[in-house]
């Protein structure tokens, strides 16, 4: 096969040729040559039309994204769709909050601006899903980054199989992907049936618990398809908690929470009429394993465990916002903080979109948080950027399962988990805090 060829197995149309051609410009062809050979790696046997995409290759991580945004642009490169780009490598609104080197913050921005040059939407979110338009059920999309795909897939019921960094913009691009995995019905059935009806009804509901749930999912769960039955009551900011933990613990890229994701009104539906390969049925045990998993630092005891909390332990940093802060999650923080403001000694950062911050903004609510010593940040997050200032190694509160699973890695702080109302006390008096009221 000649250098550059297409898979012989693939099925390319016309338009296809022209692209791979290079009668659509050069970009358009470096991209389908991309796209081409990873349906030839995936083994589909044809590459279908998407309506929509979100990218992830806008963020920083090396020379190596920004030499290839470079290649795009100088061969020409117009997204076919329209397409929303994921979190970058700096807060462009507020570049003081930026604490990298100049040349890290250059390549950063340069990054980002090569996406925009290709005519992508500038949202700079990992939570596109929470802002408008979004894709609707069954359609067919080319996301990237993990909790916007399981958002889209599960919530939304619209298609994407998980995309990574240079196929989605080579997707975008060509307006095609490969016709293989989320995108076709035959591999949306679920597999793994997590039954939580024994479980009271106050802790199936609350929505701070459902990080913990996701990251049980995606430990036991790997890259099967979950079911869950009992949440039926769960709300949107909760479900995206709960996708984001389950697709950071485990690969989870869809799930079938029965009566709320739309192709699963039941669970014979969410199974497609077969029977479940395993079916497990979760206990408080299991929650609090999931909650034990979320909590590095030494000695904390998770909430609802049992035993002697330890209220000496200092918190250095609270993180929120992984993923980025809905609007309904800031209208439940603001009055926790403006009765428990952090202490002096409390870094407090909140990560959001700039949609959100306008919201904030209008209501004079982000003047009010500043006066209280929290920190929003937009256009980017703690954990892939250099936002934080407080040195590594101490404790980070979080009640992102996201936050928790990435931090100690990302940026070097052992890492509490808790809900929001815990996040805020504990910030208020710089020790860690639990509500004994959480755990019935």
């Amino acid at each position: 096969m000649p250098a550059g060829a297409p898979p012989e197995t693939l099925a390319l149309t016309v338009r296809d040729r022209a692209m791979l051609a290079g009668d659509c410009g050069e970009a358009a062809a470096v991209a389908m040559r991309v796209l081409a050979t990873m349906a030839g790696v995936y083994g589909a046997e044809r590459l279908l039309d998407i309506e929509g995409a979100h990218i992830d290759g806008c963020l920083y991580h090396g020379d190596s994204g920004v030499d290839f945004a470079e290649l795009l642009v100088a061969g020409g490169a117009r997204v076919r769709v329209p397409t929303t780009l994921n979190v970058g490598g700096l807060d462009l609104l507020h570049p003081e909050e930026f604490a990298g080197t100049a040349e890290r913050r250059a390549k950063a921005r340069r990054l980002m601006e090569c996406y925009e040059e290709m005519g992508c939407r500038t949202i700079w979110t990992c939570a596109p899903y929470q802002t408008t338009p979004r894709p609707a059920f069954g359609q067919q999309v080319a996301w990237a980054e993990s909790n916007a795909i399981v958002f889209a897939n599960s919530v939304l019921g619209a298609r994407t199989h998980r995309y990574g960094d240079f196929i989605d913009i080579c997707a975008a691009i060509t307006g095609r992907a490969p016709a293989v995995g989320l995108h076709l019905e035959e591999h949306r059935r679920g597999q793994v049936v997590f039954d939580l009806r024994s479980l009271p009804h106050a802790l199936r509901s609350a929505a701070w618990l459902l990080p913990a749930i996701g990251y049980l999912v995606g430990e036991r769960c790997g890259n099967r398809i979950p079911v869950l039955l009992g949440l039926e009551q769960a709300g949107e900011d909760g479900l995206k908690a709960l996708g984001a933990a389950a697709a950071s613990s485990g690969a989870v890229a869809l799930f079938h929470a029965v009566g709320i994701t739309p192709e699963a009104p039941t669970l014979d539906a969410a199974l497609g009429g077969e029977e479940a390969a395993e079916w497990i049925e979760v206990g408080l045990s299991d929650l609090r394993a999931g909650l034990r998993s979320l909590s590095t630092a030494p000695g904390v005891a998770a909430v609802g465990i049992g035993g002697s909390e330890d209220d000496r332990l200092p918190i250095d940093v609270v993180a929120l916002g992984s993923p980025h802060f809905s609007p309904r999650e800031f209208a439940e923080f603001l009055p926790l903080v403006e009765r428990h403001p952090p202490a002096g000694s409390v870094e407090f950062v909140v990560c959001t979109n700039r949609l959100s911050l306008g919201e904030l903004e209008r209501r004079g609510n982000l003047e009010r948080l500043r006066a209280h010593g929290v920190r929003v940040v937009v256009d980017t997050c703690v954990v892939v950027a250099p936002i934080l200032r407080t040195q590594a190694g101490g404790v980070l509160m979080t009640n992102s399962g996201k936050f928790a699973h990435y931090a100690p890695g990302n940026v070097g702080f052992d890492v509490v988990f808790g809900s929001l109302a815990e996040c805020v006390r504990s910030a208020h008096g710089g020790r860690l805090w639990r509500d004994p009221e959480l755990w019935p």
